[in-house]
Formats: structure tokens, C-alpha cells, sequence
């Protein structure tokens, strides 16, 4: 184990800026990645060779472990110092250790959530998504910056030609184990609307599934959390019998049945893949005098309601196989097709899978509809008890379930309205 990581473990009391963050800074300095593992220390101490650990227990695994419970306001201040400084210096926020766990994960283990601690994690996640997303703009360009002539090159000491070794070793460890919310392959439905759309499903007792693999599309746990999105379409309307809702993916039509009850005056449902459409002829939605069924994609069947003048009350959107950068597309749609007092809602899966990527996606959300002149509002729900147990529980929702979509204690519902 390298000093780094020794001092980490803030063993010296009492942790403060002279004894722990100068130290840091120095070791940083020096060259030393911000992720540089234990596993990494370990193979180079005793000069093994072989295939790469998958764990990275980082710096910040450590500081996060390692806080004592008894901290002192001093000492809070600077512990907050270091992972600042790891974070200045490249640390990843998202990186897991041998127990699958990011930094965030280990303070949610250890009660710290909504912590300054979790505070910084959260942070550094929104930062990363709208970094990488820069990243990947077209339109953004960068400065190339020559290369030095020969007679310029200084000498470099070995010390770095192994710390460039460990930091290349590191970066790789950061692609292979960034944490997402689905592991997708070529023949996962999740993974894009085509293969999706191509997906046999069928519906069994309180699930809509896919049929051979088994992931499940939509479930009955969710009509809590339906109800509630049903509710927030009709807060701002007067009278419900003058109202036009639009929803996006069908589904098990839980939150539509809960819009009919409501009878507004119109009820559009846009839904694209066959089966679903095929369950919703037989069981009468499209014979229902104020219903509007709009098959296909919502990129393709929406925009020409704006061309047609078509308003809303409300609109929800919960569609499966899509990811953030769809929702990122709608915006742009939501923003015409939303009444000035209506309301936009959705299911609130980003990032579902651990409360720190969950939380980071709450704010990226509400980053990325203010620049739409939208405002977002959300809602604490707890989640049926069963939904958060692992599948193997007697009682959890997720039997039969190849993989299960939700695995966070807090349900974050949102209501989108102009500001």
C-alpha cells in the first residue's frame, strides 16, 4: 500500500489542513493519479504480472470509509478539502470498488446520505455528465497545441515514466467500471426503440415482459408512483371535462386508466410497439370516443401536433429503451405543445439503480429544463417495499425479472411547469 493510500485512511487525529491536505497536494503534485488503487499499489509492490483487477478502491473509497463518525467541524473542513482535491486532480466519481460500490455508495452504507460528504459526490456527477456531453458536441471545438521542438525537450525523471504507467493503468480501469443504469448488449431491448420494438412481449400478472429474456417493460409496483404522475397532469385544471392530456408509451396502460376516470376531453396515447398496440385494440381503447391513438414513434407522431395546433393540459412521458438523450429531444417538443399552465411530468428512472446516480440526474434535470424556461418541482414517494429487495427475497417484485429497474429507497416524482 503507497503513503497515498495510507494517508487516506485518516488515522492521525486530529485531521487537519497542515497534517492531511498539504500532504495530499504534495503527493499529487508529485504525479500520483487521483485513482490510483490498492490493487494498482499491490501489483507494483511485488512486481506481478497478469490479467488487470476489476476493483479500483481508490483515495476517495478510503476518505469516504474512513470519516470518522466523531469528526469535528475542523476536521469535517478538511476532510471536504481532500476530496476537493481529488476531484481537482481527475478522481472518479463513479468508479466502484470490490464490493460494487462507488464513493457515494460507501457513504450511503454508512448513514452519511445528504452529508457534505454525499454533497460533493452528487456534485461531481453533475459536473461529469455536462462535461462529457460538451465532449461529445460536434459543434465544440479545441485548441491544438504544437508540438515542441526537440532541442526544447527537458529530461524527465523515471519517477514519471511510472506514474504515466499507473495513471494509463487507471484511466483504463475508470472505462471498464463507470457504472450505468443498464448493462446493455446487442440483443438487449434496452438497449436502443429498434431492437426494442422488435422484442416479442408478453403480459403475465402484474408485469408487461419481454418474452424470452424476461426484462420487464413496465410492472404493477409502479401504480403508486402512476397515480401520482396522474395527479400532478391534472393539478393546475379547473375542469377535468375540459382538459387534453397527451402520454407517451402505453405500456400496461396503468396511468391512461387512471386519465380516464377523469374523462377529459381529449386523451391522446402515443405508442409504437405492435404488441402493446395489438392488447389495446382488443381491450377497446381504440374505440373510445375521446381517445386519440397515435402508432409510431413519438419523434415521428408528435411534432406534426404542433404544426396542427394542438395544446395540452398535461403530458407524461414514460416510455421504455429510450435513455436521457431522447428526454433531451422531447424538451425541445414539450416547450410547444405545453398550455402556459400546464403541467409535464415522468417516470423518474434516471440513474435508478444507486441513489447517488439517481440524485445526480435530479439535478441535471432541473439544469437542463431551465434553459427551457421550465421549472421542476419534486416529490419524495417511497416505493413499495418489495420493489427495493434483492429478487431472491420472498417478497420482492422482481421474481421472474431478469433485471430489475429500480433498486433506490426514494421515489423522486417530478412536475415540470413554465417558471
Amino acid at each position: 500500500m503507497s503513503e497515498l493510500h495510507e494517508l487516506c485512511y485518516l488515522k492521525d487525529r486530529p485531521i487537519t489542513e497542515a497534517k492531511y491536505v498539504c500532504k495530499l497536494k504534495e503527493y499529487l503534485k508529485k504525479g500520483i493519479p487521483s485513482t490510483y488503487t490498492i490493487e494498482d499499489a499491490y501489483t507494483q509492490e511485488h512486481a506481478l504480472e497478469g490479467p488487470e483487477s476489476k476493483s479500483t478502491t481508490t483515495p476517495l473509497h478510503l476518505i469516504c470509509e474512513s470519516i470518522p463518525e466523531d469528526a469535528t467541524e475542523a476536521e469535517k473542513e478538511a476532510i471536504l478539502s481532500m476530496i476537493d482535491e481529488l476531484f481537482l486532480n481527475g478522481a472518479g466519481w463513479c468508479l466502484t470498488n470490490g464490493n460494487d460500490e462507488t464513493p457515494g455508495c460507501v457513504l450511503l452504507r454508512r448513514g452519511l446520505h445528504g452529508s457534505s460528504y454525499w454533497n460533493r459526490m452528487v456534485d461531481a456527477g453533475v459536473r461529469a455528465e455536462l462535461l462529457f456531453r460538451k465532449l461529445e458536441d460536434p459543434n465544440v471545438e479545441f485548441l491544438e497545441y504544437p508540438e515542441r521542438e526537440e532541442e526544447e525537450e527537458e529530461e524527465i525523471p523515471d519517477l514519471v515514466e511510472t506514474v504515466e504507467e499507473m495513471e494509463e493503468a487507471s484511466n483504463k480501469k475508470a472505462k471498464q467500471d463507470e457504472p450505468t443504469v443498464r448493462d446493455v448488449g446487442i440483443d438487449d431491448p434496452s438497449s436502443s426503440t429498434s431492437t426494442y420494438l422488435k422484442t416479442k412481449l408478453k403480459y403475465q400478472e402484474g408485469s408487461l415482459v419481454t418474452d424470452k429474456r424476461g426484462d420487464g417493460v413496465m410492472m404493477q409496483w409502479e401504480e403508486k408512483l402512476m397515480q401520482a404522475g396522474c395527479d400532478s397532469l391534472f393539478r393546475g385544471i379547473d375542469n377535468p371535462d375540459e382538459a387534453t392530456i397527451l402520454n407517451l408509451g402505453f405500456g400496461m396502460g396503468i396511468i391512461d386508466s387512471m386519465i380516464e376516470e377523469k374523462h377529459p376531453t381529449k386523451h391522446y396515447i402515443c405508442e409504437a410497439h405492435p404488441d402493446v398496440l395489438k392488447k389495446m385494440q382488443q381491450d377497446g381503447w381504440m374505440d373510445k370516443d375521446n381517445v386519440v391513438v397515435l402508432k409510431g414513434k413519438w419523434q415521428d407522431t408528435i411534432p406534426p401536433l404542433l404544426s396542427k395546433g394542438v395544446f395540452f393540459d398535461g403530458i407524461y412521458y414514460d416510455t421504455y429503451s429510450e435513455h436521457y438523450e431522447d428526454m433531451l429531444q422531447l424538451f425541445d417538443l414539450v416547450v410547444g405543445l405545453l398550455k402556459p399552465d400546464g403541467t409535464f411530468s415522468f417516470f423518474n428512472g434516471l440513474g435508478a439503480d444507486r441513489l447517488v446516480c439517481y440524485e445526480v440526474y435530479k439535478k441535471v434535470v432541473d439544469i437542463d429544463l431551465s434553459n427551457y424556461g421550465l421549472s421542476v418541482k419534486f416529490s419524495e414517494i417511497e416505493p413499495p417495499q418489495g420493489a427495493l429487495h434483492d429478487e431472491k427475497a420472498t417478497d420482492s417484485v422482481w421474481k421472474g425479472i431478469k433485471r430489475a429497474y429500480w433498486r433506490c429507497p426514494i421515489y423522486y416524482h417530478p412536475e415540470v411547469f413554465f417558471a
